[in-house]
């Protein structure tokens, strides 16, 4: 739409260079307006998604071995996460060689984060996708030990991330995870739910409202995969909305919104 807008105003005014001009000015705002910050050229995005898959799962790697050994569970975990992704053969064998490169003895995992925040660290959304996968990825096995949490606190942090920050979306990210499936059966379902959206008991129809629309253009695929998250990563991203599509509904019930 501004494409158009910036070519026809552009040539009135300017002519031929005027329209041209008007045609990258309209084709920024376009992209702004339908993925958000971060959004990239499509020229650049290849680049991107090639740093944020080898970022993944190098570092889940890593995070298996926080621990000193890799269990059968964890292997397991690894590869229903990439089952779960739909994940094309060639990629699939790119993310278990990197799995394995990330779970080596030793293995100094700054200078791949320093890579991603290079490439991607001006998008928010990469950023915290990238956490979200890790947390996710260590409460596969349904618990959460202190080498594993020391791990994502280390990788939280050099992404830019807070004790506080961290701390909140590691406990948002938990407990959306209680809403796996679209089931809401627990004795404390409405207490998660709330957790899961960030908000409170205490908080208003209106910002509960506010922070599900947050977290849902947060997941949206569109937005995501325009600023260069790889589209078999899409899948996992659908998944967690779905949660917090579960934990909403569960909270309008319960207010009668």
């Amino acid at each position: 739409m501004f494409k158009i807008i910036g070519v026809l105003l552009g040539y009135y005014l300017f002519g031929i260079f005027g329209a041209f001009l008007g045609y990258i000015v309209g084709s920024f705002i376009d992209r702004y307006r339908a993925y958000g910050a971060g959004a990239i050229n499509p020229l650049t995005s290849a680049h991107r998604q090639k740093v944020f898959l080898e970022t993944v799962f190098i570092s889940m790697g890593k995070l298996a071995k926080a621990d000193g050994h890799i269990s059968q569970d964890e292997i397991t975990h690894v590869e229903d996460f990439m089952q779960k992704l739909g994940m094309s053969s060639e990629h699939r064998q790119l993310a278990i060689a990197l799995f394995k490169q990330g779970s080596a003895p030793d293995f100094d995992i700054k200078p791949k984060l320093n890579e991603f925040m290079s490439v991607c660290g001006h998008t928010h959304s990469l950023k915290q996708m990238l956490l979200i996968y890790l947390i996710v990825m260590a409460l596969a096995d349904g618990r959460l030990d202190a080498a594993e949490e020391g791990l994502l606190r280390d990788v939280a942090l050099h992404l830019g991330y807070d004790q506080l920050a961290f701390r909140q979306l590691l406990d948002m990210v938990l407990n959306q995870s209680h809403f796996a499936g679209g089931q809401a059966t627990s004795p404390t379902a409405l207490d998660d739910a709330y957790k899961a959206l960030g908000v409170t008991r205490e908080s208003s129809d209106q910002e509960i409202k506010r922070a599900y629309r947050k977290l849902m253009s947060q997941y949206h695929p569109d937005k995501l995969m325009g600023q260069g998250l790889p589209e078999d990563m899409i899948a996992m991203a659908t998944a967690q909305a779905q949660e917090v599509q579960t934990a909403y509904d569960l909270i309008k019930k319960s207010r009668n919104m």
